[in-house]
């Protein structure tokens, strides 16, 4: 069964350009619009990031690049896997000489395999001679905690979710006992590259709305059922972060409803869901902090953070063509967001430089949005600013109502819109806040 990756993909259309939030880095890739699946970040300088076809998401892109000093030069390079029609799922990486990744057919198992490369990604060599050969293998990903204690995971064979542990770097893998994984649901599986890792634990979401987990670095697992029903599907899907290995979220989308949770018990139990306000959706953790930051290369593009935990959002780029793909962290100060390659020197990569780099960096909402969801009439307070300007957007980035405004409370009527999603874009000489509205 062909898995889908849980990471959203886009399809480059513009190159990037410059912005005051993110600095532009090359990625180094001969080919252009090349975009990036997926950042490991090791430290401040050294980070793996791991290749796709932006301008076509089907073909088979075996690349990574690499950078050991902080983003100033990237250098790519091929994972050699064996075979050519072999997906790479995910990449791992401890060091800068050091990292594994996971790949496998498209359309079924065979050919799953885990490979390791110890010179910086110059050669890789196959790691799982005894592991994923049954004909229902299929690895999902592969993590390492350390340069010893590592473990693949793939879906249910012979009775339980296969995974082979390994204590030595991956010279040598055990099987993970049944007695310690949960009973599987009949067509359960994981999807690729989906796991998310904070320290010695591990969440991998399936196509039954489940998270697997694990807090002993793959010895033994848990199952507990997410608020929704697959995480991958065409009729709901969800993305989930986590901060900590107690605190996490995930955004849940229905068709043009999405919806927000959070955790506070590393998943074992959900809040009930709220109506996400922000808009953007690819959502990912300042690690140990209540601050998310949420990045778009679909209308509206751009970034946006929250640091109430996704209680409210400020927008800190404007909508336009500069597509922000995935993010990931490393602190406050540090962190980088997928783009697309133009050129070997022209972007690809964004280096964050701009307001998250502070520390006290904090969202204020001044403005209110009400009734929501809404029939006839919205109404817009407030606080302290009695001139402004309103702009609404369809999902797809059209602008369908612009009204300038004074006095601290309005309403506009909505009476006329079709039913859907819209994004309230609110903006004043120093503030601009979006609000998602839905309207019934």
């Amino acid at each position: 069964m062909k898995k889908l990756l849980l990471s959203l993909s886009f399809v480059a259309f513009s190159s990037l350009s410059f912005a005051q939030l993110w600095t532009s880095q090359a990625t180094g890739f001969t080919n252009a619009s090349r975009g990036l699946e997926e950042i490991q970040i090791v430290n401040a300088n050294t980070v793996w990031a791991l290749a796709y076809d932006g301008a076509n998401t089907s073909n088979v892109i075996q690349e990574f690049t690499k950078t050991t000093d902080g983003g100033t030069t990237w250098v790519p390079g091929v994972i050699d896997v064996g075979d050519t029609a072999l997906g790479i799922n995910n990449i791992c990486a401890i060091n800068n000489t050091t990292a594994w990744v996971s790949a496998v057919n498209g359309t079924d198992g065979t050919g799953s395999v885990v490979y390791k490369t110890t010179d910086g990604g110059v050669t890789w060599n196959q790691q799982n001679p005894a592991g994923f050969t049954g004909a229902a293998s299929f690895v999902n990903f592969v993590h390492f905690f350390d340069a010893n204690v590592g473990f693949a995971m793939g879906d249910p064979n012979a009775g339980e979710f296969e995974i082979w542990r390994s204590t030595d770097g991956g010279d040598s893998w055990t099987l993970v006992p049944g007695a310690n994984i949960p009973p599987f649901l009949s067509g359960e599986y994981g999807y690729n590259g989906g796991n998310i890792v904070v320290g010695n634990t591990v969440w991998l979401p399936t196509n039954k709305g489940r998270i697997l987990k694990s807090s002993d670095q793959g010895l033994t697992w848990t199952i507990t059922q997410a608020p929704l029903t697959d995480f991958g599907g065409t009729a709901q899907s969800g993305r989930m972060a986590f901060s900590d290995v107690n605190n996490g979220c995930i955004l849940k989308t229905a068709g043009t409803t999405y919806t927000f949770y959070t955790t506070t018990n590393g998943g074992t139990t959900w809040s009930t869901g709220t109506t996400f306000t922000g808009t953007r959706r690819l959502l990912n953790y300042i690690p140990g902090t209540t601050t998310i930051v949420a990045t778009s290369a679909a209308a509206p593009v751009g970034t946006s953070v929250s640091t109430n935990n996704g209680s409210t959002w400020t927008d800190l780029e404007p909508g336009g063509t500069e597509q922000r793909g995935v993010s990931a962290f490393l602190d406050l100060t540090t962190g980088w967001c997928a783009g697309f390659s133009s050129t070997p020197f022209t972007d690809g990569v964004f280096k964050l430089t701009g307001p998250l780099a502070n520390s006290n960096f904090e969202s204020s909402t001044v403005f209110a949005a009400y009734p929501n969801p809404a029939t006839n009439l919205v109404t817009i307070s407030s606080e302290g600013i009695d001139a402004y300007q309103l702009s609404v957007t369809d999902l797809t980035g059209k602008v369908v109502l612009t009204k300038s405004m004074t006095g601290i409370e309005n309403s506009v009527d909505v009476s006329s819109l079709s039913n859907g999603a819209y994004f309230f874009t609110i903006t004043s000489d120093n503030k601009k806040e979006t609000i998602k509205i839905i309207k019934n």
